[in-house]
Formats: structure tokens, sequence, C-alpha cells
């Protein structure tokens, strides 16, 4: 990218800007991927036991007002992700891409204990909601940045012919933090009895969040390098966003719509799902929690896969070819989902996490080829946080209302195909980037 160009698009002229393909250490990359382990850990095992922490902090509910709310302190937690992207998006962009990592994974970790030390309703009264919920608005701001700065991390690092497969150690970090949550949770559920699970045992999942934080800070401090994450010294006036709006709103917009669908199915799929197998098929919370950590480890292994595989042939028509399998098999793998069979409810969620892996494999590299070096962290973190947070966040609670409220147990299933449709015509216009310089 040239100066001249740089200046014609509204930057200032601070010298020359030379385009590097940086070449980190494998324990960098690694550090640079931890964060979302973290981060999505949390998340997973707050909507995993959302039923004990609606009983916990909304007792005087009925049973669907509880929960509603429960969800609705998740998804509450989602409107600060954009809030999130666009802090953390202006330090990524102004200070560098390390010191971004290290504060969002601190505020992480320190938000994630907080919850399993908060007292309940029956000791606080009011009070417990107010503190639950102030925490996972930290924890929103926190993740509003962790994502997409990794993802920038991690492309801006890896070889050209490997950016794919490199960069969607993001998403698998997203997965391995979503599947390490499930895994607590039905370790905890099947080593103490219901009541126990209630009263005090929903808080070890959190409280077990500082050892992971404190070893993720560990290693990016010792393994992200200053010289691996430079700020983007084109800019040193006004605001990254600003710059961003101007010259990339078209991607920005873009890159919400791609994202809708990669939100919602997520946390519909691997969150909301544990509570439908209770509720529409009557199986048991520690046999949900179990079929849960299956599909979770179909992700894992299979986005890396999908994400190299989109070295060769391009992300568009990876990601094209995940959402064209969500609409249409979404309805037929919700049939499987509503059998009332554990077989069934283990077919289905697997058919849907290989659709997701599909997906969420190679969208983080297209995600972050679409925007110049300048302003990568500040257009890709706003633009994915408002999608998610809107989409995303809100996911469980609509389905919760859709199924127990309107008694529509496919009700998932076409909100899911609608989103999907939309995230399909957007990707349609990409334009293909794969192998091309980054600077």
């Amino acid at each position: 990218m040239s100066v001249s160009s740089l200046v014609s698009e509204g930057y200032p002229d601070t010298g020359p800007v030379v385009p590097t393909q940086r070449r980190a250490p494998v324990r960098s990359l690694v550090a640079g991927a931890l964060g979302n382990v973290l981060e999505w850990y949390d998340f997973a095992a707050y909507g995993f036991l959302a039923a004990i922490f609606a009983k916990n902090f909304f007792p005087d509910s009925d049973a669907f007002v509880g929960l509603i709310s429960a969800f609705g302190v998740f998804a509450a937690s989602f409107l600060m992700r954009p809030v999130g992207g666009v802090v953390f998006g202006h330090i990524g962009d102004r200070y560098g891409r390390r010191r971004a990592l290290l504060i969002s994974a601190a505020l992480m970790t320190g938000s994630t204990v907080a919850i399993g030390l908060l007292p309940t309703y029956a000791t606080l009264g009011a009070a417990a909601p107010v503190l639950l919920l102030v925490m996972r608005l930290l924890q929103g701001l926190s993740i509003g940045g962790e994502y997409t700065t990794s993802a920038i991390y991690l492309a801006e690092n890896a070889k050209a012919e490997r950016r794919g497969l490199i960069t969607s150690l993001a998403g698998c970090g997203a997965s391995a933090g979503t599947l390490l949550g499930s895994a607590v949770g039905a370790v905890t559920a099947m080593m103490m009895s219901t009541d126990d699970l209630t009263q005090w045992g929903w808080r070890i999942p959190f409280l077990a969040g500082i050892l992971l934080g404190g070893f993720t800070l560990y290693l990016r401090r010792a393994s992200l390098d200053e010289d691996e994450t430079p700020p983007a010294r084109a800019v040193t006036e006004g605001l990254p966003l600003a710059l961003a709006l101007r010259t990339d709103g078209a991607n920005m917009l873009r890159a919400m719509l791609m994202n809708l669908t990669l939100g919602v199915s997520f946390y519909l799929i691997f969150v909301y799902l544990t509570t439908y197998m209770q509720q529409v098929d009557n199986l048991t919370a520690r046999l949900s929690l179990q079929i849960n950590t299956i599909s979770m480890v179909t992700v894992l292994i299979l986005a890396p896969v999908f994400g190299g595989l989109s070295d060769r042939i391009g992300r568009k028509w990876m990601i094209a070819s995940g959402l064209i399998g969500m609409v249409l098999l979404s309805w037929p793998l919700f049939r499987l989902l509503d059998s009332g069979t554990a077989e069934g409810a283990l077919l289905g969620q697997i058919g849907f996490a290989v659709l997701i892996a599909m997906y969420a494999g190679p969208i983080p590299c297209a995600l972050v080829e679409m925007f110049r070096s300048a302003t990568r962290c500040s257009a890709l973190s706003l633009s994915y946080n408002i999608s998610v947070g809107l989409a995303g966040g809100t996911a469980p609670m609509v389905a919760v209302y859709l199924v127990s409220r309107e008694h529509w147990d496919m009700g998932p299933a076409w909100y899911l195909i609608g989103l999907s449709i939309i995230s399909l015509a957007a990707t349609l216009t990409m334009t293909e980037r794969r192998g091309a310089p980054l600077g």
C-alpha cells in the first residue's frame, strides 16, 4: 500500500508504509489464540448453567420468566461487545495488537472469577442479579476485542499459503473454550447431586477460570513480541474507526451480514441446545452436556480442516457451502433434535457441527483480508461485534421464547434458515483475496 493511496483515502502522510509478512514462532501463535479459550469458556459455562442461575438469582419468578431473565443477562453482555470492539479496536490499531490482547485477557479473568464469588439472591436480595449483570457486562466488553484481535494477529503473522489454516485457530480457540465449558459442566454435574450443584457446585467452573486466565496472561506476556504486533503507523491523528467508516464502510456492512449466522448458529447450537434437549426431549442435564461435548469436539477437529481447505479453493466458496448447508438442512436436523431420543439429538447436533465448522473455519481469515492494515482492528472489531452482539447474544432468548412461550419447537430452525439466507447473499458479494498480501 503506497503513501499516496493512504493520503488519498484520508490517512495523513507519515512516511513509507512497507507491508511485511511476519512469521511468529509457534508459541506466539498459540498465545494469540489461547485467549479465545478463556473468553468462550466462561460464556459457555454460563449458558450451560442458565437454569441454575435462574433459580439462584431470579427465584421469585416462574420457571419461564426466570430462564428468560437468565438468558437476558447473557444477551445484555453481548450488547457491550460493540463497545468493546471500539475500545480494543482503537488500542490494537493505535498501540499494537499485543497490548489489546493482554488487557482483554486480564479483564475477562477478573470478571469470570468474580462471578464464582457472587452472593445469590437468598443472601443479597435484588443486588445479586445487579452484580451478576455488571460482571457479564465487563465480560462482554472484554470479549468485544478478543476474537477479532487474535484473528488479526494470527493472519498477520502467518505465511500467505497457510493463512486460512492458521487464522482458523481463533475459531478453534472459541470452540475449545465452549468445549471446555461443556466438559467442566458435565464433570461437575456427574460428581455431585442436583441439590449440591444448585447450592454451590455452579461456582466451580467460574473459580477454575483463574487457572486458564493466569496461564493465558503468562504466555502472552512471555511470547508476544512488540515487533510482531505493531500499531498502524499510518494513523497518527484522528480515530482509526472514523477512517475505517470513511474508507471501508461497505466491507464493514458486508462483514456484519456475513457474521449473522456465525453468532446465531454457534450460540443456538452449542449453548441453547443443552436447554432445548432437556425441555423438549426430556433428556437429563448430564446427557445433554455429554452430547454437546461430542459435537464441540467435531467442530474443533473440522474447523482447521476447512480453514486449510480454503487456502486451496478459496474462502468465498467454502463459506458459501456451509451457509447453503444451513439453509437446506436446518429443518431436517432440528427434526432429529426434536425426536425425543438421545440418538436423534446426537445426530442432529453433529450435523450442525459439521456445517458450522465448514463456515466458521475459513471466515476469520476472510474477514481479516477484507480490511486494510492501518484500521483493521477498528473496522473488523466493530462490524463483527455489532452482528454477533445483536444476533448471537439474543439467539438463546429468542429460542426460549419460540419454544417455551409459543410452543413452536421448530421455530429456532426457521430463524436460523432466515439468517443463513442473508449471510449467504452477503458472502456471494465478497471479493476473494486468498493468497493476496495483507499490507
